[in-house]
């Protein structure tokens, strides 16, 4: 237990650290809007601007979202330095960096491999006692896992929703998932939910990746395990809140996060699938480090405006 002199300091300084958390936390916000609508450049330059706050929470990712968004705005030097911002930071999802379509345009830079070669590096020393056999056997699940899904924005493009190219690539995606699945279930009965000590925290999101793409009773059976996970730090809440959603909409229920959204196959329009109590969602977005349901949206095209509470 802290001694009470050590919690008074920590209030004497709460004041500036929180308004330095939210002006970080605005920033970003306004960084992954200008993503959503593809303005790569304001975005970056909103990522230098929250970056730079000396106070601030920073994180792998932060950087990692500000590498992404340079790149695409066609800046490679900038790109660069974040990815080894990043690195220092302890950014340890290689196998995304690797297949992330944001970062296809520094693939033939001459820093990209040396940069991948240092990435890779510094992952092989943070996992130096992470459980190997395991992690290697998470990381393969993920590449798999995403391998299909970052085809799909490409192929819909090209081919279009319901083309035949895009029904092979559910097809395929559909068969990958069940494989993944049945490695998944087998770890989670025999071993339970991995910890981020053993597998980090790619490895312990890559087995929600897998439950969150199963079926419905698949995902209740292991609802429980996930909640102790997310309890106990060994997987984000936002991502319990995603799977919850998904089984709420699954039980005929209305989801709580409004993280699920749905198709109309008659108008070909996307909308959010029914929210309890929707005047207070953002209220519990918020609770778990989530973004504005508004801001959430823009990542699929729509507008979205909270109802009046």
């Amino acid at each position: 237990m802290k001694k009470t002199f050590l919690l008074l300091g920590a209030l004497l300084i709460s004041s500036s650290t929180l308004l330095a958390q939210a002006d970080f936390g605005k920033l970003k916000q306004r960084a992954s809007d200008a993503y959503a609508t593809k303005d790569y450049k304001a975005s970056g330059q909103y990522y230098d601007q929250a970056l730079k706050q000396s106070k601030a929470q920073l994180t792998s990712g932060d950087y990692y979202n500000a590498a992404c968004s340079w790149a695409l705005a066609g800046d490679a030097t900038k790109a660069f330095q974040y990815l080894d911002r990043a690195t220092l930071a302890g950014w340890e999802n290689v196998a995304h960096t690797q297949q992330d379509t944001d970062l296809t345009a520094l693939h033939t830079d001459k820093r990209w491999q040396p940069m991948l070669t240092k990435m890779q590096a510094a992952l092989a020393k943070t996992e130096a006692n992470y459980n190997k056999p395991l992690k290697q056997q998470l990381d393969s699940i993920y590449a798999s896992d995403q391998s299909g899904r970052m085809k799909h924005e490409a192929v819909e493009k090209q081919y279009g929703q319901h083309s035949p190219e895009m029904t092979t690539l559910w097809k395929d995606i559909e068969a990958t998932d069940a494989r993944n699945l049945q490695r998944i279930t087998t770890l989670l009965d025999t071993h339970g939910w991995p910890t981020k000590a053993a597998v980090g925290n790619t490895g312990t999101t890559t087995v929600f990746l897998v439950i969150q793409h199963s079926d419905l009773a698949t995902q209740q059976k292991y609802f429980p395990m996930a909640k102790q996970a997310a309890e106990r730090g060994d997987l984000s809440k936002s991502a319990l809140a995603l799977l919850q959603d998904r089984i709420l909409i699954g039980q005929g229920k209305p989801q709580l996060y409004g993280s699920q959204l749905h198709t109309d196959p008659t108008t070909g329009k996307t909308a959010f699938s029914p929210i309890e109590d929707e005047a207070h969602v953002d209220e519990r977005r918020a609770a778990l480090g989530m973004e504005p349901l508004a801001s959430y949206a823009k990542r699929f095209g729509l507008e979205y405006k909270p109802p009046v509470k």
